[in-house]
């Protein structure tokens, strides 16, 4: 039988729109588009490095909720406010995921506050980080 576990993390945005930061169908993890507020100081970071790494922070503790880890994420999406930002989030994004290497989406549309930077999306299966990879590089001759 298909067990769903379902995390909200007391955001008023969840309670709000009626959403779950994070629905896990088995092994499939499925989390919510993210932003970079810290949970407890309530404060979103102006830095740009600083702000990717709270997104990924939070994504990270939503995902441990289910005995997983970034190291399990194999899509994420990559929403940027502004295109003048892009690389040093891809910057600060790739120093986090390095090594785990998930399919990226990356684009710039508006976000829902002026304040947030970037927003990140990911899907994960859980044991991901432990399976067999193959590596298959296209451009290698």
């Amino acid at each position: 039988m298909t067990k769903i576990t379902k995390v909200k993390t007391g955001s008023p945005t969840e309670q709000h729109g009626s959403y779950s930061r994070l629905v896990a169908v088995d092994d499939w993890i499925f989390v919510s588009n993210t932003a970079g507020r810290n949970p407890e100081t309530k404060q979103i970071p102006e830095d740009l490095a600083e702000q990717t790494n709270q997104v990924l922070d939070n994504i990270s503790k939503a995902l441990e909720a289910v005995g997983a880890s970034l190291a399990d994420v194999v899509s994420a999406k990559v929403f940027i406010q502004d295109p003048d930002d892009l690389q040093e989030v891809v910057t600060a994004y790739g120093a986090r995921m390095r090594g785990i290497d998930p399919t990226l989406t990356l684009t710039c549309p508006p976000l829902g506050l002026p304040e947030y930077k970037v927003e990140i999306e990911v899907t994960a299966y859980r044991g991901a980080s432990e399976a067999e990879i193959v590596k298959i590089d296209l451009s290698a001759k």
